[in-house]
């Protein structure tokens, strides 16, 4: 089980008196195994970690930018046979190019957005799926009102954590109410090792 610097962040692999990074001393791994405890840090278990596929796609639609592009996708739908139709006709060809190019680039708006979110989420499931563990702590819990689908509105969850003397920051976003998720709160961040930047908490919400 990994160690965690209380000072700097730094994971250890194995217990060594001080900390590789900063020097100071590290607990022990009976003292870090009584505070995870204390703290009521869900600890998940190694990798590879069972994830269902449709993770993905119950990720898309709570997504911001996934809910604009599908709204982009609508209008390039109706935009570009419009513009078609009319441009058939000589008479109004000058009201259908126009109409029917502006929904060609609403759709490839569309498709580079949906493209972009969906490669996120995959790498989102790879987090999930293959991260490795530190310790964070929730910053904020709030809901997201601009958003609305089935009548409710997704949570956003923000979070910090620190590896190797560098501080992290996340979101993630979810429909259920995060009944749990305090500010302040410890919680557990799986994030890759090739590339922090991508990372997340345990267990998603």
């Amino acid at each position: 089980m990994y160690i965690t610097c209380p000072w700097c962040g730094t994971n250890h692999a194995e217990f060594q008196s001080n900390c590789k990074n900063c020097g100071a001393p590290l607990p022990t791994p009976q003292q870090q195994a009584a505070e995870r405890k204390r703290s009521g840090l869900q600890i998940p278990p190694s990798p590879p970690r069972k994830m269902s596929g449709g993770f993905i796609w119950r990720w898309l639609v709570t997504d911001g930018w996934s809910i604009v592009a599908f709204v982009f996708l609508m209008l390039a739908i109706s935009f570009i046979p419009a513009g078609l139709g009319l441009i058939v006709g000589v008479v109004t060809a000058l009201i259908g190019i126009p109409l029917f190019l502006v929904g060609v680039v609403m759709l490839a708006a569309a498709a580079g957005v949906f493209y972009w979110r969906f490669t996120l989420a995959q790498r989102l499931l790879k987090v999930l799926r293959e991260g490795l563990t530190t310790r964070g702590e929730i910053t904020e819990v709030r809901q997201n009102y601009s958003v609305q689908i089935n009548g409710r509105s997704p949570w956003i969850i923000s979070y910090t954590f620190r590896l190797d003397g560098t501080e992290y920051t996340g979101t993630v976003t979810t429909m259920n109410t995060p009944q749990h998720l305090n500010p302040g709160d410890a919680t557990a961040i799986l994030y890759l090792a090739e590339d922090p930047q991508y990372n997340g908490i345990y267990p998603h919400p």
